[in-house]
């Protein structure tokens, strides 16, 4: 049968953050956080799978405005984005 007790956690921050443990517990592991050049990498991804949705047997051409419309808006939020995070606070 299992122990019924638990054991007393560690007050000891295993990571140092500006994150309360208490608040996201996945902070004292360090998960806490974005991880921007990923959220970058995929953006760009999304872009380019979009363009490429463009290729292909359709006969009418909305739906490729549509495609290079949204591939555009997201570019330019991707680079946007990637701009004003260089400009210091």
């Amino acid at each position: 049968m299992a122990a019924t007790d638990l054991d007393k956690a560690s007050t000891e921050r295993a990571v140092a953050t500006s994150v309360d443990p208490a608040e996201v517990p996945s902070a004292a592991w360090g998960w806490s956080g974005e991880s921007r050049k990923t959220f970058q990498i995929a953006g760009w991804f999304v872009v380019v799978a979009l363009l490429a949705m463009t290729i292909g047997n359709h006969q009418g051409h909305v739906e490729d405005i549509f495609l290079v419309g949204l591939a555009g808006l997201m570019a330019l939020v991707l680079v946007v984005d990637s701009l004003t995070r260089r400009i210091p606070k």
